[in-house]
């Protein structure tokens, strides 16, 4: 049994982190946060604008920001961005105050996932495969360096999912009591 104050969702995108994350933190009685739309309330303005304005780094330095404020608190489930383990320090941190659960999807789940989606700025392109690929190579040494438990959602909807997670979270994670710190 891993106990910690939070619950962190990562893995790439379409993997399920926020659809699953609402469901789960349902099931578990957590609060739940999405990181992406907690950065967007922080700045009044949408992610593909911050990356248009300011580019990835503007988006990287408010989101090791965002992540900061959700993760001081406990009792929360966290959906963070496909892209939050790239920082060293983001990588710490949601190692030392959340249960990391790396959500696992293939790139052809993936890309059907998310073959309407037009909001995510790093997949506006036309080689979406290709994009999507070279992520997870790069990403995926990152999510297992901070994971807890891995779970695959491919050829899973968001309940299945849900409910297959959650038996093995009863096993393997417990939440910290409140006022508990971790070091």
């Amino acid at each position: 049994m891993n106990p910690a104050p939070n619950l962190v969702l990562v893995g790439p995108m379409g993997a399920g982190k926020s659809s699953i994350g609402r469901r789960l933190a349902d099931r578990f009685g957590l609060a739940f946060a999405d990181a992406d739309h907690a950065i967007e309330a922080r700045c009044g303005t949408s992610v593909a604008t911050i990356f248009e304005c300011e580019g990835e780094a503007g988006f990287r330095a408010r989101e090791r920001e965002a992540l900061a404020a959700l993760l001081a608190g406990e009792g929360l489930l966290l959906a963070t961005g496909g892209g939050a383990v790239l920082d060293p320090g983001n990588r710490q941190l949601m190692r030392s105050r959340g249960f990391v659960v790396w959500l696992q999807v293939g790139v052809d789940e993936q890309l059907q996932r998310l073959a309407r989606d037009r909001t995510r700025p790093l997949l506006q392109r036309e080689d979406r495969a290709a994009v999507l690929q070279k992520m997870a190579q790069e990403r995926a040494p990152l999510y297992a360096e901070v994971a807890d438990l891995c779970f695959d959602t491919a050829g899973l909807d968001a309940p299945a999912a849900t409910a297959a997670l959650a038996r093995k979270l009863h096993a393997a994670w417990q939440a910290l009591p409140t006022g508990t710190t971790t070091s």
